[in-house]
């Protein structure tokens, strides 16, 4: 009888997280080859601003969400898929792994759908492919997934990465979530770390004011997980050998389950 394979993790990279003593990529080719299975996603709004900038391309944001004409579409397929996801699986396999770099329009693995004209091109997630995802980690492959869905029959469209984040994590039944950010974890009104959240305290925070922005996505990509069985962290990716330590159970940063 074949033994069953280990739940996958999934990382979320933000594009701020990436820096000289980050040790990310270290730490996922170590976990894959210690026989983790391992799918990433990446995300890539600074260099998406920048590009929009040099192109002369305008851009705004409606409620923290990149409002994505068709001429910027095309600029967000040309750095997530072309620039940044290349860059990732480049610095993966240099490292020894064997990545895949993918969109969610490859395969159709992510589905989506515009769901607000003030937003142009920007799709909420409606299915993600989990057994295509499981079949490359399967095959020996680590998944770098750009946060780009497809909307029938052939529209390609900008989603939060984050939010992909989650709803890969459901897909493929992670036993953990790790959110790889630039700050210790949640924090409250006053600046300390919130060990561990629940849906009581991440919506008494909201009302508060003190969860807010970027945080929001994350969070709730986090209880997306949380609620097909994963464990969700909101972690500082910065520091040397975060990801592994996640993965080995030790409690740091911010815990979601």
């Amino acid at each position: 009888m074949s033994e069953t394979p280990k739940r996958p993790i999934v990382v979320k990279i933000g594009g701020s997280t990436l820096g000289a003593e980050d040790t990310t990529l270290d730490d996922v080719v170590a976990l894959h080859q210690a026989g983790e299975r391992v799918a990433v996603v990446h995300g890539g709004g600074a260099m998406i601003t920048d590009w929009l900038t040099r192109l002369d391309v305008p851009s705004e944001f409606v409620d923290g969400l990149r409002s994505t004409s068709a001429e910027a579409m095309e600029v967000v397929l040309a750095v997530l898929r072309g620039v940044i996801n290349t860059q990732l699986v480049a610095a993966i396999v240099q490292r020894g792994g064997r990545a895949v770099g993918l969109s969610g329009v490859d395969g159709g693995v992510v589905r989506a759908e515009r769901y607000d004209p003030r937003l142009g091109y920007v799709g909420r997630v409606t299915s993600v492919d989990g057994a295509f995802l499981g079949a490359l980690m399967e095959a020996g492959a680590i998944p770098v997934i750009a946060p780009v869905g497809l909307e029938a029959p052939e529209q390609p469209l900008n989603i939060n990465a984050d939010t992909v984040a989650g709803e890969v994590a459901r897909a493929v039944g992670a036993r953990q979530l790790v959110f790889l950010t630039d700050v210790d974890g949640l924090l409250d009104g006053d600046g300390a770390l919130i060990p561990a959240l629940d849906a009581e305290r991440a919506e008494a925070l909201r009302a508060a004011g003190t969860l807010s922005g970027g945080m929001i996505p994350k969070v709730e990509a986090c209880f997306r997980a949380a609620e097909a069985g994963a464990v969700a962290h909101m972690v500082n990716g910065r520091t040397g050998g975060t990801l592994r330590r996640v993965a080995g159970g030790e409690a740091i940063g911010t815990r979601i389950a």
